[in-house]
């Protein structure tokens, strides 16, 4: 299995919510609780931006862009990073990922679509 597998997005209306989950498996997250993780999209066309942090204490940031709009979350005893998006704009299209912050370059999944339509 990937380190990191993401998954919940889907083709919603504008204002629509999602929530996606990231789970982390594998030697390299055996402290996930101390891990450092986030959430990064890309739009077609667009490099790859992050989104949100979440610390091994529970601090966030947010990229301005979703501030107000999306709250990332972790389970720490499932190894699960959420991303909960609300008031979903046509803008927010892309392919989802999780990773760390900084991000791990072997550690980048495959990613989910989330897709807004106006």
């Amino acid at each position: 299995q990937a380190p990191l597998v993401e998954s919940g997005g889907d083709l919603v209306q504008a204002g629509g919510s999602l929530r996606l989950a990231c789970v982390a498996s594998g030697p390299i997250f055996r402290g996930f609780s101390r891990s450092i993780m986030a959430w990064y999209r890309q739009a077609p066309g667009n490099q790859r931006e992050w989104v949100a942090t979440i610390m091994g204490d529970g601090s966030t940031g947010y990229a301005d862009s979703v501030k107000g709009r999306f709250t990332i979350s972790r389970e720490n005893a499932k190894n699960t990073v959420h991303l909960q998006m609300n008031n979903l704009k046509p803008e927010d299209t892309a392919v989802y990922y999780c990773n760390t912050r900084p991000p791990t370059r072997p550690l980048w999944g495959q990613g989910t679509q989330v897709t807004v339509s106006s």
